[in-house]
Formats: structure tokens, C-alpha cells, sequence
């Protein structure tokens, strides 16, 4: 008898079979085949990500957080995402957060049991200081994982917004807790059931777009340039004086005296510069316009260059 398993991630895929008997270039052409399912699964849902950022930048705007919360490639996955706002758009390291089961160790070493310990799930977002008014978000490729659905149901309990990322349709339980499910469906995987391949690909780009959508509609961009960056290592000291020597039009040295004022803050230097105003009144009219430069230039960013 042939046992189906419910959970489109742990099926096996019919198209990688012999995938043992396969060249180097044949593994790589049956990988990338299926690799281009992708996006079109993260494509359907796009309404389901629109909603998650609404709800994010609404979180944002009224004082909570963002958590995200997985076991193994799903909760690395969200650890990524959340790690790299700080540099990217000057964020508070604790208004989005990462939680994984089995803490930080499992970043680099699998703790495969710690996904089942779902008092473990409670205690994390508890030291985490997750309360009502942020939004919990799961990320569960095969939208099972106990600890995801143990953390969701208690985050639900609190008062905070739940949204769920998920690769097979969940059980009802989960959904029964859940605001926004974001179910992009990627289908068996060329190893069966190695969910950092196809469905860690979809939740990489899912996270992506919350994060950076949400990011957008705080006015953490100007245009596309990313103006809420904070100059806190040679590399990004650079580009904050480019981006400045663009919007501004100014030479090096004006932008670098630009910056420091601004306490290396390209936002706040971008608004002293067209407004004439010192670093305190450019804060205090950015705070005023929701941080949304648009709000206050009559100008828009400068026209991107041809290639």
C-alpha cells in the first residue's frame, strides 16, 4: 500500500526519481527547473503579502513589533530577515525579531527535537516580551511544525496579530488561529521533504517583501533609494555620501559636512540640506510627516540614470 502524505513538502517528486543517477549538469538543470515554480507560487499569494504589510506598517506605526517565529531553515530564515533591517533601514534591533526553537544554537547546529517542546514555544515569545499589539508571524513549510502553531495560538491569546507563512496547506487548528495565511505552494521538493530548497527559496522571498514593503511604506525610502540608512561603517558612510551627492547635488566634501550634522542620519540630512534647517527641526518635521520625505519636499527623487 502507498501512503500519500497529506503535506505537499514531504511527497515525493516524480521529476527527480533517478536524480541519483544524474551528471553534475543533469542535477543542476532538474534543480533549476524546478527553482522556477517558484516565484509563480510567491505570485499567488501576492494579496495575502499585501495584507501582511498593511498589517505590519500599522504594527509599526502604533508602537509594536514584529516576530517571526520557526524551527530549523524556517526560523534561521526569519532570524535572517529580521537581522538585516537594522542595516539596511536604521531600525530599532528589537522592532523586528527573529525566534527560533532551540535559541541561538540552532542557527548553526539543527536541534531537531526543539520544533515538539511546545511549552518551549510559550516560554520564547515570553522572554521576548511579546504582548498584545505586535504581530506574530509563523513561517512552517509543511505548516505543521508544533512549536509554530503552539507560539501562534498563544500570540492569538494575547491580543497580537497573527499572520502564517506556509508551503502545504495547514490544519484547520493552525488556521482557526491565524489572520493572514501567506501560502505559497512550491510542491514536493527534488530531495523529498528538504524544505530549505524550493519552500526555503518562497519564504525567503515572502519575508522580503514584508519586511522591505513595510519598510517602503514607513518612509524608509525616497524613491527607491534607501535614505533611512544609518552610516555606521566605511561601506555604508559611502553610500550615504553618494546618496546624498544624488539627491542633494553636492559635492563630497558638502555631503560628508551633511551627514555629520545630521548625526549620520541620510534621512535627516536630506531634509536639513532643502530645508536649511539644523538636525532638531528636521527631525521634528520628519516625526510630524509619519517619516515620509515625500511629505515634505515639493520635489522628487532624482531621475535614475540609463544604464
Amino acid at each position: 500500500m502507498t501512503f500519500i502524505d497529506p503535506r505537499l513538502t514531504e511527497r515525493r517528486n516524480p521529476r527527480s526519481a533517478d536524480i541519483d543517477l544524474a551528471t553534475p549538469l543533469e542535477i543542476v538543470d532538474l534543480i533549476n527547473a524546478e527553482d522556477q515554480s517558484v516565484p509563480d507560487a510567491v505570485a499567488s499569494q501576492r494579496e495575502a503579502i499585501a495584507r501582511a504589510i498593511e498589517q505590519a506598517e500599522s504594527t509599526f506605526r502604533n508602537g509594536g513589533r514584529l516576530f517571526y517565529v520557526g524551527a530549523g531553515t524556517s526560523g534561521r530564515l526569519g532570524v535572517l530577515d529580521a537581522s538585516e533591517c537594522p542595516p539596511t533601514y536604521g531600525t530599532d534591533p528589537e522592532m523586528v525579531q527573529g525566534i527560533i526553537a532551540g535559541g541561538h544554537k540552532a542557527l548553526t547546529r539543527s536541534q531537531e527535537g526543539a520544533e515538539d517542546r511546545l511549552e518551549g514555544a510559550i516560554e520564547d515569545l515570553t522572554q521576548h516580551g511579546v504582548r498584545g499589539g505586535d504581530f506574530v508571524i509563523g513561517i512552517a513549510a509543511s505548516g505543521t511544525t508544533p512549536y509554530v502553531r503552539r507560539a501562534l495560538t498563544y500570540a492569538r491569546s494575547i491580543g497580537a496579530a497573527t499572520g502564517l507563512v506556509a508551503c502545504s496547506p495547514p490544519p484547520q487548528d493552525a488556521l482557526d488561529v491565524v489572520d493572514i495565511l501567506i501560502q505559497p505552494l512550491t510542491g514536493p521538493e527534488i530531495v523529498t521533504g528538504s524544505t530549505r530548497m524550493k519552500a526555503g527559496t518562497a519564504t525567503k522571498l515572502v519575508l522580503n517583501m514584508i519586511t522591505t514593503g513595510a519598510m517602503i511604506r514607513l518612509g524608509k525610502t525616497f524613491g527607491n533609494l534607501m535614505v533611512d540608512l544609518r552610516a555606521t561603517n566605511d561601506k555604508l558612510r559611502d553610500r550615504s555620501e553618494r546618496i546624498l551627492m544624488e539627491v542633494c547635488e553636492v559635492d563630497r566634501p558638502r555631503a560628508r559636512e551633511l551627514l555629520d550634522a545630521s548625526g549620520g542620519t541620510v534621512k535627516t540630512a536630506i531634509v536639513m540640506h532643502f530645508l536649511g534647517a539644523d538636525r532638531e527641526e528636521a527631525e521634528r518635521v520628519l516625526s510630524a510627516s509619519g517619516g515620509v520625505i515625500r511629505r515634505i519636499l515639493d520635489r522628487p527623487p532624482p531621475p535614475v540614470s540609463a544604464a
